[in-house]
């Protein structure tokens, strides 16, 4: 994780020092061959606030936009093709940006000086910007292959198709970066042909024990003809980790278009596409999330003294609830919430609440009803537990009684949880874990279909139930 944030701050800094170099020249460009065509005569060369504001400002706004773009996102895993196709769509939307907010007003002869200025700076920002990249990817690809850099693999399966990868993966010249710890099996036999090769780690029933102990960064999947009706559960089970998932092809992966090739040399091996949304919506979400949250809690600062004081006066005890939840991944967090209830209120074990719940103080129903006691969860946005948008968290209590009836409810656990989510919208809160259930298939239904629209469409119609008192 250290070299990982070290290899990201590389690129950022050689980032940043390319954009203000092509900007640099860019300007020496337009003050040398563009004004002198427009004026008639030479322009000095003067470095006013325009020049500064473009030298500071402009590699801020790069880096934003290749962070947007997801380049920044898993560092040694990049290759030099996919860095000259990303430098290269990346530069030349940002210099049709750039081109429309401070090249458009340009005083010109003719507009074939346009055409000069953009190409210009389109030809100086990629090769400034490509060319320590290229140095970078080659330098970590290079420590990929000699086994230098390595990531935690466990294989899943155990006989002919799982040795034939292994051996695959072994023999290989240059390393593909699978670091194989050991294998876990997925039908019971007294000898695994794998064993011969590779440590047993245990059987599938415990994965995620295994998986987490080991602190293991991707799986191979590699079951026998057999073993294929297990594929959708392991698959699903793994999804609920942060955990990169390849698998051995068939037509039917190739045909879903689920999966995409890890790589074109090597082991023939498909990559399991985990993201619900583009990288860059991904992003985006993230930046919404920050910003909104920071403003939230600015301006809502005269609202949340209130709030202390009226919970403060209301009953005794502390102000801020803290209740442990599950977020992403299984995760554990401590949820913030302006405490509704009278301390102590679940001195006999986990409880929801209802409606006209007794142990619901007077001040708090009214909170609740615009659901103003959920107002600290910004906190939670901020430390990177939740999200402004996803299905709520529950108590690892509630979640092993839903799960026995729905175990499809781990599906939601792909996401971080959010302060609003549309099962809230559409279906309000739970008082017992039959409604609990009926509200999951709305949040089911959002993470299949996410996106920024359906984001910003559950904040619209979280702000009417806010303002209309339908909290509860």
């Amino acid at each position: 994780m250290k070299n990982q944030r070290k290899q990201r701050l590389l690129y950022i800094l050689f980032d940043f020092l390319a954009a203000l170099v092509a900007w640099v020249l860019f300007f020496l460009f337009r003050k040398i061959y563009i004004e002198p065509q427009a004026f008639g005569v030479d322009v000095p060369i003067t470095f006013g606030p325009r020049f500064w504001t473009g030298a500071i400002g402009l590699p801020i706004v790069w880096i934003l936009l290749y962070y947007l773009t997801g380049f920044y996102k898993d560092m040694f895993r990049r290759s030099r093709l996919e860095d000259f196709i990303q430098t290269m769509l990346s530069s030349l939307l940002g210099v049709v940006i750039i081109f429309f907010l401070l090249i458009l007003d340009d005083i010109i002869l003719n507009y074939t000086n346009y055409y000069s200025l953009a190409i210009t700076l389109f030809l100086l920002h990629f090769n400034l910007t490509l060319m320590p990249r290229m140095v970078l990817t080659s330098r970590t690809v290079r420590k990929v292959h000699r086994r230098d850099i390595g990531f935690k693999t466990v294989m899943i399966g155990s006989n002919e198709n799982a040795v034939d990868v292994y051996l695959d993966i072994r023999n290989q010249q240059r390393s593909n970066g699978y670091e194989i710890l050991g294998f876990i099996n997925v039908q019971r036999k007294e000898h695994y042909q794998l064993q011969d090769h590779l440590v047993h780690l245990g059987g599938h029933e415990n994965m995620e024990t295994i998986l987490m102990d080991q602190q293991v960064e991707e799986v191979i999947i590699a079951l026998d003809p057999t073993e294929h009706e297990k594929i959708g559960d392991i698959v699903n089970r793994l999804s609920m980790l942060d955990i990169k998932i390849s698998a051995i092809p068939s037509i039917t992966d190739i045909l879903t278009g689920k999966v995409k090739s890890a790589t074109i040399f090597g082991t023939a091996l498909l990559e399991v596409n985990q993201d619900v949304m583009p990288t860059w919506q991904q992003n985006v979400k993230q930046i919404m999330d920050i910003v909104i949250s920071i403003l939230a809690l600015i301006l809502l600062l005269p609202l949340n003294l209130a709030l202390l004081v009226g919970v403060k006066l209301s009953s005794s005890g502390p102000i801020l609830y803290k209740q442990d939840r599950i977020g992403r991944f299984g995760r554990e967090f401590q949820i913030y919430k302006f405490r509704s209830m009278y301390h102590n209120a679940e001195e006999n074990g986990p409880e929801l609440s209802s409606k006209h719940d007794p142990r619901v103080t007077r001040f708090g129903q009214l909170m609740r009803k615009h659901r103003l006691d959920e107002i600290p969860n910004f906190i939670n946005v901020l430390r990177g537990e939740m999200a402004l948008v996803g299905p709520r968290p529950e108590r690892e209590y509630f979640i092993d009684k839903i799960i026995i009836t729905a175990p499809h409810y781990t599906h939601l656990q792909k996401v971080k949880p959010g302060i609003t989510s549309w099962g809230q919208v559409k279906y309000g809160y739970a008082e017992n874990v039959e409604e609990m259930i009926k509200r999951l298939r709305y949040d089911l239904l959002y993470i299949e279909n996410m996106s920024l629209f359906v984001d910003v469409k559950i904040l619209f119609y979280t702000v009417i139930t806010i303002l209309k008192g339908r909290g509860v």
